[in-house]
């Protein structure tokens, strides 16, 4: 079996969708348009039972099979980031200082592609909730989701999404049981000294020197506190400090990213960061103080579902367009969430060749709308047959 025929047969509809999505970014929680879109959308299917306004702007619409049966969930994001779009496409963003750069126009558009389907047909039994979440890219819109109940409410039994991947081809899906994206957090340094003429130094206690002396020691969490064979990234990306040659500085900032996969090695680093940059600020006579945005947890995937779902992946793209164990990624995806608290699978379909997710030239392959609608409208008929 390859994409369903009926939703080739109106692949069109789901170009001229996502464009309009496209056209219309918006960021954050404030996803307001974009939400009355897949509202007016949904309607236009025939879907009735729709409740809006959950994490300010989300979406849940419930699609009612043949019987009673189990609730699944299929998710997508409609976030934008805040960029300015270079692609130079008749449907750019038509908002200054915002662009669909990771495809949630696209996922979007898949989940309002398999709604259309599934309205028409309902050939499965009992219920499937389309979620339509905001604030993917921060600060994380599934997390408030869940804490509203929409899992609960609507009795959720299992949850899935897509993301799209560039540079994966056309049409392939890609997943792996276990821990698929990172727990990311984020850490602050603010770095106190005594400041004065640059030409006296010795009469002072220069925050410069220390932040550049935390930045290399926080290297050495990575490659000497914790097991290598466990994935532990630890990046500095910005240092902030300084107006003038002749001024040593009163303060500094160092701040930077933690990406993890295992608790355990979350904990470390924390703990380890916070011993490191104490030492480092007493050696030079400074004092620091380090704050922690706890961000998004490891997205880990069920081992049951992720097998199941791709089982239904090679229904779209044959055996050899899906593969099983992909590596590991260490970007973060709030998706975590609601896999925290049901089983289900994330997986990554392949739009071809692009500009990286996050880039200013990036944009969804509408080539691979089909592809993505299929996979959740399949995933449904099989997960819940009608007896």
């Amino acid at each position: 079996m390859a994409v369903i025929n009926r939703i080739a047969g109106f692949a069109d509809e789901m170009t001229a969708w996502r464009r309009h999505l496209h056209m219309h970014p918006e960021l954050g929680f404030e996803c307001h348009e974009t939400a009355a879109f897949v509202v007016e959308k949904l309607r236009e299917f025939g879907i009735t039972q729709i409740e809006t306004g959950i994490a300010t702007s989300g979406v849940v619409a419930i699609i009612e099979g043949q019987g009673d049966g189990p609730v699944i969930g299929l998710r997508a994001d409609m976030d934008a980031l805040p960029l300015e779009e270079v692609t130079g496409a008749p449907w750019s963003s038509r908002t200054a200082g915002a662009m669909h750069a990771c495809g949630h126009d696209g996922h979007t558009t898949m989940l309002l592609g398999a709604a259309k389907y599934l309205a028409e047909t309902r050939n499965f039994a009992g219920k499937v909730a389309l979620i339509f979440q905001p604030a993917e890219e921060g600060p994380g819109g599934g997390r408030i989701m869940v804490e509203e109940g929409v899992l609960d409410r609507y009795d959720i039994g299992e949850v899935y999404a897509l993301h799209t991947m560039n540079n994966q081809p056309l049409g392939s899906f890609s997943t792996t049981p276990g821990p698929i994206m990172a727990a990311v957090d984020t850490f602050h340094i603010d770095i106190q000294g005594v400041g004065g003429h640059a030409a006296y130094p010795h009469q002072t206690c220069d925050p410069v020197i220390a932040a550049a002396s935390i930045t290399q020691a926080i290297q050495s969490i990575v490659s000497r506190n914790h097991n290598p064979t466990q994935d532990l990234v630890m990046s500095v990306t910005q240092i902030h400090t300084g107006t003038a040659e002749n001024i040593v500085p009163e303060t500094a900032y160092v701040g930077g990213t933690i990406r993890s996969f295992d608790p355990d090695v979350r904990r470390l680093a924390h703990e380890r960061l916070r011993g490191v940059v104490e030492g480092q600020a007493a050696s030079y006579g400074v004092t620091a103080t380090v704050s922690l945005d706890i961000g998004y947890p490891a997205t880990v995937n069920h081992a049951a579902q992720t097998s199941f779902a791709a089982d239904v992946a090679e229904d779209v793209a044959g055996e050899a367009g899906v593969m099983r164990d992909r590596m590991r990624e260490m970007g973060a995806e709030d998706f975590s969430f609601m896999l925290e608290a049901r089983p289900g699978c994330y997986l990554f379909l392949g739009q071809g060749p692009a500009a990286g997710l996050h880039h200013p030239a990036f944009d969804f392959n509408d080539m691979a709308a089909p592809y993505g609608a299929s996979f959740f409208a399949r995933l449904v008929e099989r997960a819940q047959p009608v007896r």
